[in-house]
């Protein structure tokens, strides 16, 4: 529809010079026929323009439509037919005047008001010796050109639709039809993303459709990889869940035992039992680490003023290696440093990095008293009202596919048989206190996190301070 109003538009424009181009053909060629006839009405030495008999008269007012035939020479007016009765020319129309402004205007002034008036034609003919003069009707003229205009009304929309047709099939073959395919193909894997064959197959073009079409096939194949990373990890999460209480008594009941055992005082059993211990209760905690992480998303932090230092000492008691070991736990936090936290969700950040760097120097080989094994958590207040907790070890330093996937649940363990899931804890809870967690760079070997929290302590000085 569009394309036809534009084509009807165009069409109107050209058809404005055109009528009036056609009106003042239809007048030449009337003059043109009168001069005509006084060319052949001279006979012998009869001068131009001498009249015709009377039939002949007759005969030419009758081809011509007209009322008077008059040829001027040199000055000199000739009548060469006339009508027993002519009506006063209310209109004047001079050819000689070929300003394109009147002639349009005279062409509609004749379109709308030119049914019963009577014109005088006037006009040089030929190569200009000859002026012919012609008085008329103009409803003949204005017969010829409503005529004109309905065939030009016809052509234009025969024009105009064979335009919008050809617009029509070129927009549906080149747009509307891979839209239409890229739609059915988008709803097509909504209906089931796990099926490969949904994904659309690009069709290489080289515009923003082809483009559109590439994009769409990479992202369906991000998305079906995510959903079934995610469906894996719902699978797992349901595993676990039904195996959790059966284990639960299994690992309660070992513990039963452990705790028996400890008790007898052979030295064998007693050099067993922690061992024993300290493998139920990691057992334990990763069943716990995976329930807690497939739960719902970690409630608000009610933020609290904490001493650090002392919820550094509450988190030492919980790591520390049974009977001291050889590994030193160093809180370098001042005493009077305070932060704003939830006491229970930072404890478990903390918990989670020492507990990570403690098994990591647990690993080292223990015929080697000579290796430094020391856990530094420490603490300095930053510019733009920010606190820098930093937790450090000399252990071996992380791997390059652990750091490539840190903080990605069930990516990023550096232990074998690791889930990765207490760095992803970790990085949640930061967050939602509004800090950002990253892994430092060390010139010597180990590991150090370092985690940015905003310094707002003072804000909650009215508040209980735990500790």
């Amino acid at each position: 529809m569009i394309t036809m109003l534009a084509v009807m538009l165009a069409e109107v424009l050209i058809f404005v010079p055109s009528i009036a181009n056609f009106r003042e053909s239809w007048l030449e060629a009337k003059l043109e026929t009168a001069a005509v006839a006084g060319v052949a009405s001279e006979g012998g030495d009869a001068p131009i323009g001498a009249a015709l008999e009377a039939d002949q008269g007759a005969s030419l007012l009758v081809a011509l439509d007209a009322m008077l035939v008059a040829i001027v020479e040199g000055g000199a007016s000739r009548l060469i037919a006339r009508a027993d009765t002519i009506d006063v020319a209310g209109l004047q129309i001079d050819l000689a005047d070929r300003n394109p402004v009147p002639m349009v205007l005279g062409a509609f002034d004749t379109l709308l008001f030119g049914s019963d008036r009577t014109m005088r034609v006037y006009g040089p003919v030929g190569d200009g010796t000859l002026v012919a003069e012609v008085v008329m009707s103009e409803r003949p003229l204005r017969r010829d050109m409503l005529i004109y205009s309905r065939n030009i009304l016809f052509l234009s929309l025969a024009i105009a639709s064979f335009a919008a047709l050809l617009v029509y099939a070129a927009i549906s073959y080149y747009l509307v039809r891979p839209i239409q395919a890229m739609t059915g193909a988008m709803i097509r894997f909504g209906q089931n993303p796990a099926d490969p064959s949904r994904i659309i197959q690009p069709s290489g073009r080289g515009d923003e459709i082809g483009t559109a079409e590439a994009e769409l096939a990479v992202m369906q194949a991000r998305l079906a990889g995510t959903l079934r990373e995610q469906r894996h990890l719902a699978d797992l999460g349901l595993a676990v869940a039904k195996i959790n209480h059966d284990l639960r008594n299994i690992l309660a009941s070992a513990q039963m035992v452990s705790d028996r055992l400890a008790d007898v005082p052979d030295p064998r059993v007693q050099k067993v039992v922690p061992p024993l211990v300290r493998s139920l209760d990691r057992a334990l905690s990763y069943t716990q680490s995976v329930l807690s992480y497939g739960r719902a998303i970690e409630s608000p932090p009610a933020k609290r003023a904490v001493r650090l230092a002392r919820l550094v000492d509450d988190v030492f008691e919980v790591v520390a290696p049974p009977e001291g070991g050889p590994i030193e736990l160093v809180n370098a936090i001042p005493d009077t440093l305070e932060i704003a936290v939830d006491p229970g969700q930072f404890h478990r950040v903390l918990v989670n990095l020492c507990r990570n760097a403690v098994q990591a120097l647990e690993g080292d080989a223990a015929d080697l008293p000579s290796l430094v094994r020391r856990v530094t958590v420490g603490a300095r207040p930053e510019p733009q009202d920010e606190v820098l907790i930093s937790v450090e070890d000399t252990g071996p330093g992380l791997p390059a596919r652990a750091r490539e996937n840190l903080f990605k649940a069930f990516q990023g363990s550096a232990r074998t048989g690791g889930t990765g899931l207490g760095l992803a804890i970790v990085a949640e809870i930061v967050q939602a206190h509004g800090g950002r967690i990253a892994l430092a760079e060390r010139r010597l070997p180990g590991t150090r996190f370092e985690i940015h929290l905003p310094a707002r302590a003072d804000e909650l000085a009215g508040e209980d301070r735990p500790g």
